[in-house]
């Protein structure tokens, strides 16, 4: 996967990960300032099955650890199932809060 290049686009609210100029997978997300929800994971069909969507979703959740200043809701079956999955990286996501 060395030839796949990651791109923030924020303009679309998506993540975007491609080769060349060649769409393979997004992560959509709705970003309110503290706090990232991860919305849809999508792989284009003809490129199912590569990993890509596991590939973008990790991406993006190294993304938003580095910066540090967000917490992540997985309001996306997928993402959700990838947090699971990787149990590791659940300090980002934001926890219910009681009154």
């Amino acid at each position: 996967m060395k030839d796949l290049r990651f791109e923030n686009q924020a303009d679309a609210s998506r993540w975007a990960l491609l080769r060349g100029d060649e769409l393979l997978s997004v992560l959509d997300y709705r970003d309110d300032g503290r706090t990232i929800a991860m919305t849809r994971a999508y792989t284009v069909p003809t490129h199912r099955g590569h990993g890509y969507a596991g590939d973008v979703v990790s991406r993006a959740v190294a993304e938003v650890e580095a910066r540090g200043d967000r917490t992540v809701i997985p309001t996306c079956w997928y993402v959700a199932d990838w947090f699971e999955g990787h149990p590791e990286h659940r300090g980002i996501l934001r926890t219910a809060r009681t009154a």
